[in-house]
C-alpha cells in the first residue's frame, strides 16, 4: 500500500525563497511524499531580475502555466513559444530551450 500525500497552496509571493533566477514559493518540494523528481510552485520573476535571454536545459520535465505576465520560450531547433497569462506549455527533460522574461511574471510549474 503507498503512503498517500496530498498538499495545496495559494499564491502567496512572501512565502517565495530565493531560486536559480527569481523567486519560487514551492507547493511541493522535491522529495515531497517520497517522489524526489515531482514538485510544483510558483516562481515569480521580472525581467530586472534575470542577465537577459536564458539557455536553460530543464533537469525533469517541466510543465508551466502562466498565472500574470509574459515569456518566450525558444526550444532549440523548435518554433519560438510566447506565453501570457493562461498560456501553458510543457517541456522534455533536457531539451535545450532559451528563456526571456518579456514582463513581471507568475508562473506555475510542474517539474516530474
Amino acid at each position: 500500500m503507498s503512503e498517500q500525500f496530498t498538499i495545496a497552496g495559494s499564491i502567496d509571493r512572501a512565502a517565495a525563497e530565493p531560486f536559480e533566477v527569481g523567486v519560487v514559493q514551492w507547493i511541493r518540494r522535491p522529495g515531497d511524499g517520497d517522489r524526489q523528481d515531482l514538485s510544483a510552485g510558483y516562481w515569480f520573476i521580472s525581467p530586472d531580475e534575470t542577465p537577459g535571454p536564458m539557455l536553460v536545459v530543464g533537469h525533469a520535465d517541466e510543465t508551466v502555466h502562466i498565472v500574470e505576465g509574459r515569456v518566450r520560450i525558444e526550444p532549440e531547433g523548435g518554433e519560438p513559444i510566447e506565453l501570457t497569462a493562461g498560456g501553458s506549455a510543457s517541456l522534455n527533460k533536457g531539451v535545450p530551450a532559451t528563456w526571456t522574461v518579456l514582463e513581471p511574471t507568475v508562473e506555475f510549474f510542474v517539474y516530474s
